[in-house]
């Protein structure tokens, strides 16, 4: 191949691989579950079907708003991530990005998220979207992450308010239903991360970061995982009175509820191994248990 061919192949593998390293700074697949719990919250509101423009602004807002959360996170804690092996191939530690690129990159994520949300679903849902980045932005990720064992546990509304989200997008404002489905995520946090962070712990301690297994240990940290997977599952019943649920959806409750609990308390009986399992299946609960919020309710009340 002659050197005037190979230019533009260059060329275009260093655009793809500038466009990759910026949709990693993102982090896509947690934005992804994040959505997981926006449209049933949706569907809920609406007694139905949404319109399918209103979802798709909805989804499009998020999605921007959380990649810009998730962005600026990474700049914050480009040091820690440095350390960690698990976050070492991330664009800031790799220098695939520049540190102030980043920094741009994440805030205007964030502005036109909340321009284009306001502008096209409503104040509120923009409102609500903004207040989640700023959240996990200053409150977990500037102060909690380094300070305080309970950082995943605080730190874990920012990931709940897309529910919330969700829900005001439809009817322009927050509604019981909305907050027991806020509150389901907030629950389901620690349990969820606690199970990464008992993998991970070493790498924790290695970069300083005051995770619960790194301060408190093994079985604390279990015990404490399995107390919050039935505080999950209790809340999650709260909804059928709050929002009127049927059969699909508690008995669907009920049945992934015992399931989750039951993986909870596996991982407790062996002392914390294998957590990566508790990890993954509580991914599968949150998703399946907001699918059956959205099937129950247009079963219920038609598309």
């Amino acid at each position: 191949m002659s050197i005037a061919a190979q230019a533009p192949l260059a060329v275009r593998r260093g655009l793809r691989a500038t466009i990759g390293a910026y949709v990693a700074l993102t982090k896509p697949r947690i934005i992804l579950l994040l959505l997981v719990t926006t449209v049933p919250a949706m569907v809920l509101a609406a007694r139905g079907l949404p319109s399918p423009w209103l979802v798709l602004a909805t989804l499009v807002g998020g999605t921007v708003s959380a990649g810009g959360a998730n962005a600026l996170n990474q700049y914050l804690d480009r040091d820690i991530d440095g350390v960690m092996a698990r976050t070492r191939r991330r664009p800031l530690p790799a220098h695939r990005v520049e540190p102030g690129h980043a920094l741009v990159f994440g805030t205007a994520l964030g502005a036109a998220a909340f321009v284009w949300l306001a502008l096209l679903v409503n104040l509120p849902a923009a409102l609500l979207a903004t207040a989640a980045l700023a959240f996990y932005v200053f409150v977990y990720t500037l102060w909690l992450k380094r300070s305080t064992p309970q950082n995943i546990v605080i730190g874990g509304a920012a990931g709940a308010i897309p529910a919330l989200v969700g829900w005001a997008a439809v009817t322009g404002r927050i509604g019981l239903p909305a907050v027991v489905l806020f509150a389901v995520v907030f629950l389901w946090t620690p349990p969820h991360f606690w199970a990464l962070a008992l993998r991970f712990s070493g790498q924790y301690a290695k970069a300083g970061v005051p995770m619960l297994p790194v301060v408190a240990g093994v079985r604390r940290t279990t015990r404490q995982i399995v107390g919050y997977s039935v505080l999950v599952v209790a809340t999650s019943l709260a909804l059928v009175p709050a929002a009127g649920m049927g059969p699909v959806y508690w008995i669907s409750a009920l049945v992934l509820g015992a399931w989750f609990v039951a993986g909870a308390v596996r991982l407790q009986r062996r002392d914390g191994r294998a957590p990566m399992r508790l990890f993954r299946d509580s991914i599968t609960y949150l998703a399946l248990l907001f699918a059956a919020v959205a099937v129950d309710t247009l079963i219920r009340f038609g598309p």
